[in-house]
């Protein structure tokens, strides 16, 4: 086993919202991905499929409720998690964990997203 997550979806409210939130946040473009069920909006995060790398979506449809609890998603902050993290607010987000040393693991910080998710970035400065 290569990774112990292969896949995650974001639940979103209004998903052009959502999208545009993290495309300018995270700097990566989501693609549309049209579903059989008219009634479910997808978009994909922009990946490295070719070398099977970790993937993941927002959705918006039936059953799909934002929330601040449960599992913590952390998306790559890049080199320096410091620049998205920068975009947050500015972008509907609230910043809830600032950058924070992890020592010999990086940084992470937590945010809100326009959605009421609670996100974390992950980088290794």
């Amino acid at each position: 086993m290569k990774n112990a997550v292969n896949w995650f979806e974001i639940p979103v409210k209004d998903y052009e919202r959502a999208k545009q939130f993290y495309a300018t946040v995270i700097g990566t473009e989501i693609i549309d991905h049209p579903m059989p069920d008219d009634n479910i909006k997808y978009g994909v995060f922009s990946y490295d499929m070719e070398n099977k790398g970790v993937g993941g979506a927002i959705i918006e449809g039936e059953g799909q409720t934002p929330s601040t609890e449960g599992a913590t998603i952390y998306l790559n902050g890049g080199d320096d998690l410091g620049l998205p993290l920068s975009r947050v607010e500015s972008n509907g987000g609230k910043i809830i964990m600032p950058k924070t040393n992890i020592e010999e693991n990086g940084f992470i910080a937590q945010f809100i997203d326009t959605e009421g998710n609670r996100i974390a970035l992950h980088s290794m400065m």
